[in-house]
């Protein structure tokens, strides 16, 4: 059966997956972001609470892993939940706010989140 998601749960999952897939690339080009060009930030991330980023970053590790590692989303709950436990407790509050603003993680917070990616044993997405 395949899971339905309404409107408001289908961009929680599209802003986790471009903020996984922001954290991860590390070219450090400052054309990094055109392929962001259109993405709006959903609305809902300025007010949620520090478990709620948690679980979004953590449902787009676990989503986006899937499908680079091709294996299932089941295999990688406990290495998902490390990495987002670990990148948004090493995330300062003006991080935080950045990503709360953007929808994906700012520079000194992208180094965090590859490190937590190493740190948890997950392969660095090839962006």
């Amino acid at each position: 059966m395949r899971p339905t998601f309404s409107r408001t749960g289908r961009l929680l999952v599209a802003a986790g997956l471009v903020s996984l897939l922001a954290a991860c690339n590390s070219a450090g080009r400052s054309t990094q972001y055109t392929s962001l060009e259109g993405y709006v930030p959903d609305p809902a991330l300025k007010t949620a609470t520090k478990t709620n980023l948690t679980g979004r970053v953590r449902h787009a590790c676990t989503v986006t892993q899937a499908k680079f590692q091709k294996v299932a989303e089941e295999t990688l709950v406990a290495p998902c939940g490390c990495y987002a436990e670990r990148t948004l407790s090493a995330l300062d509050q003006n991080e935080i706010a950045s990503y709360r603003t953007t929808g994906y993680f700012n520079d000194s917070a992208r180094a965090k989140a590859l490190t937590a990616l190493d740190s948890c044993k997950l392969p660095r997405p090839i962006v």
